[in-house]
């Protein structure tokens, strides 16, 4: 559970795998998932992902 009590689901989980590899920011990946920057960040560490750089 992150910080804001929501698990990642599996349909998050791969959401976020699918937008990280496309290399969506971060701050997109948060806003279409619902989840602040940090949890995307955390997650994506989690997965062994390099987050997307922002432009």
């Amino acid at each position: 559970m992150n910080a804001h009590g929501r698990d990642w689901t599996l349909e998050d989980t791969h959401a976020l795998v699918s937008l990280a590899k496309e290399g969506m920011p971060v701050s997109v990946i948060s806003l279409k998932l619902k989840r602040s920057p940090a949890d995307v960040l955390t997650k994506l560490n989690e997965l062994g992902l390099a987050p997307p750089i922002e432009a």
